[in-house]
């Protein structure tokens, strides 16, 4: 299959719909144990085909580990160099990861810093002329094509980052669990019904 058929066909299987790339105005995001509906900004909808293709180059799963997985592989790579926002949106999924498996997200972010993103303008204007044919090829322009840096000076950087993941994600897990909490309350539940943990399976 050509890529833009891989990644169709990866969009059908995760249940992200028929067309390549669209979304909704919002977003359900993966915060801890909830999911919680987040603007789908400008910046997300102009790299989002380029985030999915991350999916399928390094094998990571739409789950909320492989989410964590992808953006700590992104981390790596210098996504936040290439936009901050961007940046951001990757330490929320990672803050998630982190909760998770810690020991996964450090493996990915490692694994990142050998490797180069799809994100800067040139690269993605290669993308969407097609220079890569498949999937194998993307892979192979893209993982382990760099030295992965100084190990300690990497581990600093990814302490940095899960720092400031975990403050983000005690910014909106905190209020949607109230919010949360208020309203299966206000539908009757008991009190011992609403604090206890919603089972998933969407882990992996």
């Amino acid at each position: 299959m050509t890529l833009q058929e891989e990644l169709a066909s990866f969009y059908q299987r995760s249940g992200f719909g028929d067309v390549v790339g669209a979304r909704t105005l919002t977003v359900p995001v993966y915060t801890g144990c909830m999911l919680v509906p987040l603007p789908n900004i400008e910046t997300r909808r102009r790299f989002l085909k380029y985030h999915d293709l991350h999916h399928l180059v390094t094998g990571y799963s739409v789950g909320r580990i492989g989410e964590g997985e992808v953006s700590a592989w992104e981390l790596g790579t210098g996504s936040a160099f290439v936009s901050p926002v961007l940046g951001v949106m990757n330490l929320i999924a990672l803050s998630t990861g982190l909760v998770l498996e810690p020991v996964r997200m450090w493996r990915a972010f490692r694994r990142g810093c050998a490797s180069r993103n799809l994100y800067p303008a040139a690269t993605r204007s290669e993308v969407d002329r097609g220079r890569w044919a498949d999937v194998g090829a993307l892979r192979g322009a893209l993982l382990e094509r760099r030295s992965g840096g100084l190990l300690a000076v990497r581990a600093v950087e990814f302490a940095a980052y899960s720092s400031i993941a975990m403050l983000i994600h005690a910014a909106i897990a905190v209020p949607a669990l109230i919010a949360r909490f208020v309203t299966d309350l206000t539908l009757g539940y008991t009190f011992f019904q609403a604090v206890k943990p919603k089972k998933r399976a969407d882990l992996y």
